[in-house]
């Protein structure tokens, strides 16, 4: 730790902010205590070097908080810099939610363990770093290349570059990130590229794919169990989180974890400790946790499949990766790579793309994005006689592409918005035609203008 970061306490109960002073100082932090809203007011209008507020939501019998939302709205007024912890009963954790969305770095709740408060603590001031040595101008590929390593990902789109910047800045920390994008877009590359410029690279990474794991098996997976624990059960099992400790836990497809399994989760997330099934013994884990989905999980709160506690306790960092439809740029180099590697694994050294593949696959709107780029290269390959891939090459191994099911049949009901299918028809429309708007606008039934318009409204524009 480092001694020159201070740490003000905000209780008014003194026994709390004893123990707290007592528990920080011996960390290496320097603390500053208040008992009341406007005595730590008074001390950050003075100008006192404060690093960090940790404050406690209610200061008399009342137990609304609005105490505590009244003091981290002035601190912000008067201080915006400095970050603000929470502190809250786990009773109370809506409040706490409510104060994340006011402005709050974090929140802890109480009771609380001495490697909680410490974790959060480090991890929202290493944030805090982190945001502080950025700039606004995008860093090269090139310059990105000379501080982190990148080498599995491909792109130098100025969007990518972005994400790829804000991924190493925050790296270093334990901070929980949650990586948001369409299906191929790359989540778990981001989700590696994190644990491997972090300083939990030497770890385990273990990656969990939650939308293939049934509800009755969430906890034996996750928490492991003991002999005994349920039929079946002969032997002792690791879950995953024992299994990821001291390193990085990428939980993919967490929009998908039935809400029965979020609760467990969430308690698990909060205390850092956790049973296996069958057993009482706790287990402290000390994890980086990564999380994925390409679901927005915020319409999912308002349709009542995904708790809003938890998606503030899994994305105090949150990463939106671009479809590849809007890094156009990208696709001649990610062509060329698979083509590479590809090549090699069927030992056809030697093929080469034509100009005119390259313009028919750059004129694709690739709803699978570039897992779909992948597969079509590969089925490209495999049919190719020649060492020249042309765009009629292309064409032939698209027409062998299985058709997916939403191309075909309407999806069930409530697994898309009317939106959602409009927006797919549309894309689905361009493909077929190679990106002619004209045509595509025919076979939909509607005007070009109207096609251009509804292009526009999300964000497709070719």
């Amino acid at each position: 730790m480092d001694p020159s970061r201070t740490i003000l306490v905000v209780d008014d109960d003194s026994a709390v902010v004893a123990s707290l002073s007592l528990l920080l100082k011996r960390n290496g932090y320097a603390v500053l205590s208040a008992y009341s809203p406007d005595d730590a007011l008074r001390q950050l209008s003075e100008g006192t070097s404060v690093d960090l507020v940790l404050q406690d939501m209610n200061y008399s019998r009342k137990t609304s908080g609005e105490e505590g939302m009244q003091l981290l709205k002035k601190i912000h007024e008067r201080r915006p810099a400095i970050p603000v912890v929470l502190m809250t009963a786990w009773g109370s954790v809506p409040l706490a939610v409510k104060g994340i969305k006011a402005g709050a770095a974090d929140f802890i709740t109480k009771p609380w363990s001495n490697e909680q408060i410490l974790h959060v603590l480090d991890t929202t001031l290493g944030l805090v770093q982190a945001r502080d040595g950025g700039s606004d101008k995008v860093p090269s590929r090139a310059e990105l290349d000379s501080r982190y390593d990148f080498t599995k990902i491909t792109g130098i789109d100025p969007a990518l570059l972005k994400v790829l910047d804000t991924v190493g800045r925050v790296a270093h920390t334990d901070a929980p990130v949650l990586v948001t994008g369409e299906s191929g877009t790359g989540k778990e590359l981001i989700a590696e590229a994190l644990w491997r410029n972090g300083a939990r690279k030497n770890k385990p990474f273990i990656k969990v794919n939650l939308g293939g794991i049934p509800t009755s098996l969430f906890e034996s997976e996750m928490f492991g169990h003991v002999p005994g624990a349920f039929t079946d059960a002969k032997t002792a099992r690791t879950g995953r989180f024992e299994t990821a400790h001291g390193g990085t836990l990428f939980l993919d497809e967490i929009g998908d974890l039935a809400p029965a399994s979020q609760v467990k989760l969430l308690r698990v997330l909060q205390d850092r400790t956790f049973e296996r099934l069958g057993s009482s013994k706790s287990i402290t884990v000390d994890i980086r946790l990564v999380c994925a989905t390409l679901h927005n999980l915020h319409e999912r709160i308002q349709e009542g499949l995904f708790r809003e506690d938890l998606l503030y306790r899994i994305n105090l960092i949150s990463i939106d990766l671009p479809p590849l439809r809007k890094r156009p740029g990208d696709i001649p180099l990610l062509a060329e790579g698979f083509l590479r590697e590809i090549s090699t694994q069927y030992r056809r050294e030697g093929l080469e793309w034509t100009d005119s593949a390259i313009e028919w696959l750059v004129s694709r709107s690739w709803p699978g994005n570039v897992r779909e780029l992948r597969q079509l290269v590969e089925r490209t390959v495999l049919l190719m006689s020649s060492e020249k891939i042309a765009a009629d090459d292309l064409n032939l191994a698209q027409q062998m592409q299985p058709a997916r099911k939403d191309s075909y049949q309407l999806p069930e009901a409530g697994s898309m918005t009317l939106e959602e299918i409009e927006r797919r028809m549309i894309l689905q429309a361009l493909e077929q035609f190679g990106g002619k708007v004209a045509d595509a606008a025919k076979a939909l039934g509607i005007s070009r203008s109207s096609l251009y318009r509804k292009l526009e409204k999300f964000g497709d524009l070719p």
